[in-house]
């Protein structure tokens, strides 16, 4: 028998499986109502439209898109995402767009590109875990930021920046998602976005912008893009179709400096030689006929119900101890316990009720938030909504009562 722990590189072992992911097997009993993962609603997807773009995609270039592609992505996409970030006030040409596939793969070939092991990188806390799962299997040295409801800390960035400078360990980069976070939910203002600028162009550090979410704006005002507002080809930037078509089609795409692009197209080559092209060819069709604007729409008028819906049901069935944000879009609401309340060991015994939520301190870095939790509000109907929050709050409401019980009761001699 081979002895696959005696040959696995020293970088596989220290890789683990996603925290995440682990505890969604846990609860794929159809009996749960779950709100831990961040799942788009099947019933958003546009299953009759899709049919008709393959449909007429294989009658008219079914040669060229049962093909492989170019590493860069198809040019007709790439053109139209050009276009459409263009409309968002992003000054960017095709060429500074590279299509992967899912912005997961977009991770990896930025830190196979741009990390070496022992490279410090500042993340936010808390943040998203599967960027910070991709930066630790090259080995990279994380610092954080704490992240309120308005984005990370602009002074203690400033202040982790000028202490890393003086001991000669600057960070390759700052990587943020600054629309409607995953997980807390927050949003940067258009105040410390031109700040966070400011300092990373006077330490000279790059930024990686993670923006999955920001279509799916339900209400507010909507926030200047990090990258039109970029003169200094110091921004990339990640964004994808899982949200806003669909994930199973994989499709994602990172805009950033063409020197940039090239050495991460050089990388993807070793990976996969290309993205799909069948479903890139998919994604142009909703894009050149105008149909992703109209569907986004449709998905931010469902997801909004959901949203409101929780948050009247968390309203009036949590305790008054627990705290939680009200974020203007995006697919999760961030909850905060009492400090003595560990959602971890709660964890079990919400599922036993039949409902599941995500563990806040698996988004966090250092050692926090063991008292905190993530809600998506997407997947689930407004009917299981209003079902398992009551039930969440029940549970919550029991534990708290069963802490006070053990802090009140006398410590025997």
């Amino acid at each position: 028998m081979v002895k696959f722990e005696q040959i696995f590189s020293e970088r596989a072992s220290k890789m683990k499986r996603s925290e995440i992911r682990e505890l969604l097997k846990l609860i794929q009993q159809p009996d749960i109502i779950s709100f831990a993962g961040g799942l788009p609603n099947p019933k958003a997807f546009p299953i009759e439209a899709t049919r008709k773009i393959i449909n007429d995609n294989l009658d008219e270039m079914g040669e060229k898109i049962l093909q492989y592609g170019s590493t860069e992505g198809v040019n007709p996409l790439r053109k139209e995402l050009a276009k459409m970030m263009r409309d968002r006030g992003m000054d960017v040409d095709h060429e500074n767009i590279l299509v992967t596939h899912g912005s997961q793969q977009a991770l990896d070939l930025l830190s196979k590109v741009l990390l070496d092991p022992g490279d410090t990188i500042l993340v936010g806390s808390p943040t998203y875990l599967g960027a910070t799962g991709a930066f630790r299997a090259f080995e990279a040295n994380m610092e954080t930021v704490d992240v309120g409801e308005i984005g990370m800390d602009m002074d203690l960035l400033e202040k982790k920046l000028r202490r890393l400078k003086a001991k000669g360990d600057l960070p390759k980069f700052i990587y943020v998602v600054l629309t409607f976070q995953n997980p807390s939910g927050a949003t940067m203002t258009a105040e410390k976005r031109r700040k966070l600028l400011d300092i990373a162009s006077k330490y000279d550090v790059l930024i990686v912008e993670d923006s999955p979410y920001s279509h799916l704006r339900y209400e507010g005002e909507e926030m200047p893009h990090l990258m039109s507002m970029d003169n200094e080809d110091r921004v990339v930037r990640l964004e994808t179709f899982s949200k806003i078509l669909a994930p199973g089609f994989r499709i994602a795409w990172t805009t950033g400096p063409e020197e940039l692009i090239e050495k991460m197209v050089i990388a993807k080559q070793a990976t996969d030689l290309c993205t799909n092209p069948f479903g890139q060819y998919v994604a142009y069709k909703y894009l050149a006929e105008g149909i992703m604007d109209e569907h986004i729409e449709n998905i931010k008028e469902i997801y909004n119900k959901k949203r409101l819906t929780m948050l009247d049901a968390m309203e009036e069935h949590f305790p008054e101890e627990v705290k939680w944000n009200r974020p203007e879009g995006g697919m999760f609401i961030w909850a905060e316990l009492p400090t003595h309340i560990n959602t971890r060991d709660m964890f079990e015994k919400a599922v036993e009720e039949k409902v599941a939520y995500v563990v806040g301190d698996a988004f966090f870095v250092d050692d926090g938030g063991y008292n905190t939790m993530r809600l998506n509000y997407t997947h689930s109907s407004e009917e299981e909504i209003k079902k398992g929050i009551k039930e969440l709050g029940k549970v919550i409401e029991k534990e708290i009562e069963e802490l006070e019980k053990k802090e009140e009761s006398p410590i025997s001699p």
